[in-house]
């Protein structure tokens, strides 16, 4: 069996059994490279299917993001992206870890995994899009050329969708404005769709 069926297998296995699932949690902050990784994927898919049962070990998960290793990281900020939207003031801990995920300088996959949950935590109260925003500014200014840019957008497009505070979506809309007008393609319709969702 793959690392990638046994994960696959164990993502079964823990959405449905909690002491299975507390296990896993308990591998986050073990001392092997490799089970940290594998354990991080299994919590991270177990939120996809259903964020409620990772809620309990959101500490847990915050503390992750501390870890050596960017998979870690970033599938743990896979998962906590999913637990915004059911517990959003818990994830508030987890802003300075996102922080250096995305300022990683050896991990496309870490920049995008915290732009997603930075994008997704700021755009839930005025409030938390004011904290977040000038991280996600640096963020689209630092990764403007890279390969995980265009996804970097889609969770911007999702941003300027929330509730921004109106500095906020002033802001926004003068950092879109040149690739509304000079880009090409798919960055010019991303940056003109937020300009528009602003407007």
């Amino acid at each position: 069996m793959s690392d990638k069926e046994a994960i696959e297998q164990a993502i079964k296995i823990a959405s449905t059994r909690d002491g299975m699932l507390k296990k896993v949690v308990d591998e986050l902050s073990g001392s092997s490279r490799r089970a940290r990784q594998n354990s991080a994927a299994v919590v991270a898919g177990v939120a996809k299917k259903n964020p409620s049962k990772v809620v309990p070990y959101v500490d847990q998960i915050v503390d992750a993001l501390n870890r050596p290793e960017a998979q870690t990281r970033w599938e743990c900020l896979n998962a906590l992206t999913e637990i915004v939207a059911l517990e959003s003031r818990v994830c508030d801990k987890a802003i300075p870890g996102a922080e250096t995920a995305l300022f990683d300088e050896d991990s496309g996959p870490a920049h995008l995994a915290a732009m997603r949950f930075l994008c997704k935590l700021g755009s839930t109260t005025e409030n938390r899009s004011e904290k977040t925003w000038p991280l996600i500014d640096e963020a689209i200014q630092c990764y403007h050329g890279d390969i995980e840019f265009q996804e970097m957008l889609v969770a911007v497009i999702g941003f300027s969708e929330g509730k921004l505070a109106p500095a906020v979506k002033e802001e926004l809309k003068a950092r879109m404005e040149f690739d509304s007008k000079n880009g090409k393609g798919a960055l010019k319709h991303r940056a003109q769709q937020i300009i528009d969702n602003l407007s």
